[in-house]
C-alpha cells in the first residue's frame, strides 16, 4: 500500500457537523466516511486506528461505514488492479481515490443498486476538493459499469488483484504450505465469525447457550469456554455482555490460557497483555496471581476496563517486557504468556489492512524482537515452570524456526508442545509452543 499525499488526512471530531449536506443515513455519508477511512489506512495507519473516527456517529452509519472499509480492504488488490485500469494517471488527492475504490466494492458487491451506488458516490465527490472530481468519480464508475467483464477477466490474470493478497506474502505462503496456501488465501479473504468465551466462573458454556437461543441468537458449543454464533450480532445484543457473562474472543485465541493452564496459585506473568482477553481468561479458569504488562499505556487501560468488566483481578503495568530491570522484583514466576508481538498474518480476515501495510522486511524485525523477548523472559521462569510462547501469525520465522533456534540457544529448555493453527472457518491462524524449564 503506498503512501498518497493528500491535504486532507486531519480526522475531523464530529464529522456530521462538518458536512451537514449530507444525510447521516445516506449511502452518501458511508461512502465518504469509509474514504476517510481507508485514506487514513492507506497514510499508513491501522485500520483500528482509523475506526476512531466513527465514534460519534449513529449505529446504523457506523455499521454502514465498517462494511464498506473493511470490504475495501480485503479486496484492495482488486480494486487498485480495476483503477489502475480505468484511471489514465495517478489520482493524487487521496480521499478521493478511496471513494472510488469504496464505490468500486459497492457496484461489485450490490450489483442490484449499480445507479444509486453511482449517484451516491458522485454526491460524497461533491464534498472533496470542492467538487471539482465529480465529474471524475462519475465517468470513472460508468466507465467500470461498461467495461465490467474485460475488467474482470484481466483481473484473473494478475496474482496479486486476483487473490487479494500482496505477492510477497503468497510466495512466503506458497514455500511454507504447498499444500494448504491457497486455502489460508481464501480465508483471509473471507468474513470471520463471532466466536464467543463464557467466562466459566459465573456458568457453563451450555448454560449461555441456552441465553442466546432465547434472545434470537443461536450459536454451537466450540472448545471448552467457546460458542460461535450463527450470525453475528454487536455486543448490546448478547445478554449479561456488561455484567461480565462474556467476551468476544476468536477461538484459536483461548487455546493460550488452555495450553499454559496453570495451577491454582501459580504466580504467573502475561508479557504484552494487551488488550486482555488471555489474561482474563487465564483467570477466569482458576485463582492466580497475575502480573499483566504490556508496553502502551493506552492499551493497558483497555486491560483494566475489560478485568472490571468481568469482575477479575490481576496487577497490571505499564512496561516493555524485555526491559526486565525496569520493572521485575526478583521473584519468579511459575507460568509465563509470552503472545510477542508479530505480523498478524494469521489474523488478516479481522484486520484486512495488515496484508497492505505489512512489508516482507518486517518479518525479520518481528522475528529480532520476539527473540529478545524470550531470553529476556527465560531467566525469570522457575525451574519446572512453564511458558508458552505465541503469535497469530503463520510464517515460519516467527514461529518454529524461532522456537528451535531458542532451544539450541537456551539448553535448560524442553519443548513440551507445539501447535500451528492455520485460518480456518471455526479459527483464525496462531502458533503455541509450550516450554519447560529443567528442575
Amino acid at each position: 500500500m503506498r503512501k498518497v499525499a493528500s491535504s486532507s488526512a486531519a480526522i475531523p471530531a464530529q464529522p456530521t457537523e462538518a458536512l451537514p449536506s449530507l444525510p447521516a443515513d445516506s449511502l452518501g455519508w458511508s461512502l465518504l466516511l469509509a474514504a476517510r477511512i481507508v485514506a487514513i489506512v492507506r497514510d499508513g495507519k491501522s485500520l483500528t486506528e482509523a475506526l476512531l473516527m466513527l465514534n460519534n456517529e449513529a449505529p446504523a452509519a457506523r455499521s454502514a461505514t465498517q462494511d464498506i472499509a473493511y470490504g475495501v480492504l480485503r479486496r484492495y488488490g482488486w480494486g487498485e488492479f480495476i483503477l489502475g485500469r480505468l484511471l489514465e494517471k495517478p489520482l493524487t488527492h487521496a480521499q478521493t481515490h478511496a471513494l472510488l475504490l469504496a464505490a468500486l466494492y459497492r457496484l461489485e458487491t450490490r450489483p442490484e443498486a449499480v445507479h444509486t451506488v453511482v449517484d451516491q458516490a458522485v454526491v460524497a465527490a461533491g464534498e472533496l476538493a470542492g467538487g471539482v472530481f465529480k465529474g471524475l468519480v462519475n465517468g470513472v464508475l460508468r466507465n467500470f459499469l461498461r467495461q465490467r467483464e474485460a475488467l474482470l477477466a484481466a483481473v484473473v490474470t494478475d496474482e496479486q488483484a486476483a487473490e487479494q493478497h500482496p505477492r510477497w506474502w503468497l510466495s512466503r505462503l506458497r514455500r511454507a504450505y504447498p499444500q494448504e496456501w491457497q486455502r489460508i488465501v481464501e480465508t483471509g479473504n473471507s468474513q470471520p465469525p463471532m466466536t464467543l468465551r463464557v467466562n466459566r466462573r459465573r456458568l457453563a458454556p451450555v448454560d449461555y447457550a441456552a441465553r442466546l437461543e432465547l434472545a434470537g441468537h443461536p450459536a454451537r458449543l466450540l472448545g471448552q469456554s467457546g460458542l460461535q454464533l450463527l450470525k453475528p450480532v454487536p455486543v448490546d445484543a448478547l445478554p449479561g455482555f456488561y455484567e461480565g457473562l462474556v467476551s468476544v474472543q476468536d477461538a484459536g485465541a483461548q487455546r493460550a490460557a488452555e495450553l499454559l493452564d496453570p495451577a491454582a496459585g501459580a504466580y504467573v506473568l502475561d508479557a504484552c497483555a494487551a488488550p486482555g482477553g488471555k489474561t482474563a481468561h487465564l483467570l477466569e479458569r482458576t485463582d492466580l496471581e497475575l502480573l499483566a504488562l504490556d508496553i502502551d499505556a493506552s492499551r493497558t487501560r483497555r486491560i483494566e476496563e475489560n478485568l472490571q468488566r468481568l469482575g477479575l483481578s490481576a496487577t497490571v503495568r505499564v512496561a516493555d517486557c524485555s526491559a526486565v530491570d525496569q520493572w521485575w522484583d526478583g521473584r519468579l514466576f511459575d507460568a509465563i504468556l509470552a503472545d510477542v508481538p508479530c505480523s498478524a498474518s494469521g489474523v488478516v480476515r479481522r484486520h484486512p489492512d495488515i496484508k497492505w501495510l505489512r512489508r516482507e522486511g518486517d518479518i525479520r524485525r518481528f522475528a529480532q524482537t520476539q527473540a529478545v523477548i524470550l531470553d529476556a523472559l527465560w531467566p525469570l521462569l522457575k525451574p519446572g515452570g512453564k511458558l508458552l510462547y505465541a503469535t497469530c501469525s503463520v510464517f515460519p520465522e516467527e514461529n518454529g524456526a524461532q522456537i528451535d533456534a531458542f532451544l539450541v540457544r537456551q539448553t535448560d529448555a524442553e519443548r513440551l508442545h507445539t501447535e500451528q493453527l492455520l485460518p480456518l472457518e471455526d479459527h483464525d491462524g496462531f502458533y503455541y509452543a509450550l516450554l519447560r524449564k529443567a528442575p
